[in-house]
């Protein structure tokens, strides 16, 4: 299974946070950013996450 996932800068610890327990639990994740905590809009990760569950 692959699960792809995504965040602004306001989310981005919880994100690293479910990314690490859905590795640690066998699945493959596909990051798609933000990288950090520094301003980032949330449409910018959200369309890429988007465009790939679609494929």
């Amino acid at each position: 299974m692959k699960i792809a996932i995504g965040s602004d800068h306001a989310g981005f610890k919880l994100k690293e946070t479910v990314k690490e327990f859905l590795k640690t639990s066998g699945i493959e994740v596909i990051d798609f950013g933000t990288h950090s905590e520094e301003s980032a809009d949330y449409p910018d990760f959200a369309f890429p996450v988007a465009e790939a569950i679609a494929k």
